[in-house]
C-alpha cells in the first residue's frame, strides 16, 4: 500500500487519500443507479475480487433494471449461482420491478424502502448518486473507527452501528463529496486497517488514531465469544440418466435455499445381510425422503452451492 500523508480535518484526508488510492471498480467508473445498485447489493457479506465476475456476467445478463424486471426468477437465480445469500437475488428481482415500475429513488429514506436494501446500502447509494450527507456503516467502518475512537461497542448490532452514524454524521458534514467520503472510509477498512495486521503506516488517520497510540489496534472492535455452530449430516444422492441429466428436487418450501434444486436427500441406511455358499452379502440400502424428484441438466437450474461442488466434484458439471 503507497504512503499518503495528508494533512487537514478527517474527511479532508479520507477524500485526499482516496482519490490517489482507490481501486477502479467498473461502477466506480461511471457512477449510474443500476450499476451502484447491483455492485451495493452483490458486495454485501461479499469481497470485491468474489464479486468481479458475477457482477460481469450478471450485467451482460441482465444488462438494463427493465431486463432484470422481466426476468423469471429461476434464471436470476442462475445468474446468481454461487454466489451464496440467494435471498439477496430473489429480493434484487422483487427491486428491479419495483423500480422499473416507479422510478430510482432519490434519497436514504426512499432506498430503504425498496426490498434488500437496509441502513447500510441505502446511505451509500443516496451519498454517491445524490450527494445526500448521510454516513454509512458497515463492518469496515466499524473496525476503522472502533479503533480510532477506541469504541467497545459490539457492532455486530444495530444500536451500536446507529450511535457510530450518528457520530460520523458531523464528520461528512465537512466532506466535499459526501460519497467520495462513505467510499473512503469503506475503503480505508477493506485496504488498509485490515482485521489483522493493520498497516498503519499506509493509514490517512494515523496520527490521531486512539488504538494506534495505545499499540491496541488488535483489541478492537471487541468482539463477543463466538457460539459453537449446530451440526446438520444430511445423506443426498446422485442418479443420472442415459441422457446425462442429474435426479434432482426443488427447494420450494422457503428459507435460504428457496428456488433452487438439490439432491435428493435419504432417509438413514437400512441393512441387511445374506449368506450364500461363496460369500455373504451385506447390502446396505437407503429410501429418497422426496417422491417429486426429477431428472434435470444441472447446468440450466439454479443449483444450491453443496450440490453444485458435488456435481463438479463427479465430473456431471
Amino acid at each position: 500500500m503507497r504512503r499518503v500523508r495528508k494533512t487537514g480535518g478527517l474527511a479532508a484526508r479520507l477524500e485526499a487519500w482516496f482519490a490517489e488510492v482507490k481501486r477502479p471498480m467498473p461502477w466506480r467508473l461511471e457512477p449510474a443507479p443500476y450499476a451502484c445498485w447491483l455492485s451495493e447489493i452483490m458486495m454485501q457479506q461479499t469481497t470485491y475480487a468474489s464479486v468481479l465476475p458475477y457482477y460481469t456476467r450478471f450485467l451482460k445478463r441482465f444488462p438494463t433494471v427493465a431486463a432484470l424486471a422481466a426476468a423469471d426468477e429461476a434464471d436470476v437465480l442462475k445468474a446468481w449461482e454461487g454466489l451464496g445469500y440467494y435471498a439477496r437475488a430473489r429480493n434484487l428481482l422483487k427491486a428491479a420491478k419495483m423500480i422499473a415500475a416507479g422510478g430510482w429513488p432519490h434519497s436514504a429514506a426512499a432506498w430503504a424502502a425498496v426490498p434488500g436494501v437496509g441502513p447500510y446500502t441505502a446511505a451509500a447509494l443516496a451519498s454517491v448518486l445524490d450527494g445526500e450527507r448521510i454516513p454509512v456503516v458497515d463492518g469496515n467502518v466499524a473496525r476503522v473507527f472502533a479503533r480510532y475512537w477506541k469504541l467497545d461497542d459490539d457492532f455486530r448490532k444495530l444500536p451500536a452501528r446507529a450511535r457510530l452514524a450518528e457520530r460520523l454524521r458531523g464528520e461528512i458534514a465537512a466532506a466535499a463529496v459526501p460519497g467520495d467520503f462513505n467510499q473512503a472510509m469503506m475503503e480505508l477498512g477493506a485496504l488498509v486497517c485490515t482485521p489483522t495486521n493493520p498497516d498503519c503506516a499506509a493509514c490517512p488517520l494515523r496520527v490521531a488514531c486512539a488504538a494506534r497510540r495505545d499499540g491496541t489496534q488488535g483489541d478492537y472492535p471487541v468482539k463477543a465469544a463466538k457460539k459453537e455452530l449446530p451440526v446438520r449430516r444430511v445423506a443426498a444422492v446422485v442418479v443420472t440418466d442415459a441422457k446425462g441429466r442429474v435426479l434432482l428436487v426443488q427447494n420450494r418450501a422457503g428459507g435460504l435455499l428457496k428456488g433452487l434444486w438439490e439432491l435428493p436427500a435419504v432417509e438413514p441406511s437400512v441393512a441387511h445381510v445374506q449368506v450364500f455358499s461363496h460369500f455373504r452379502l451385506e447390502l446396505t440400502t437407503s429410501r429418497a425422503v422426496r417422491a417429486d424428484a426429477e431428472f434435470r441438466d444441472p447446468r440450466k437450474v439454479p443449483l444450491a452451492t453443496a450440490t453444485r461442488k458435488v456435481l463438479a466434484a463427479c465430473g456431471l458439471l
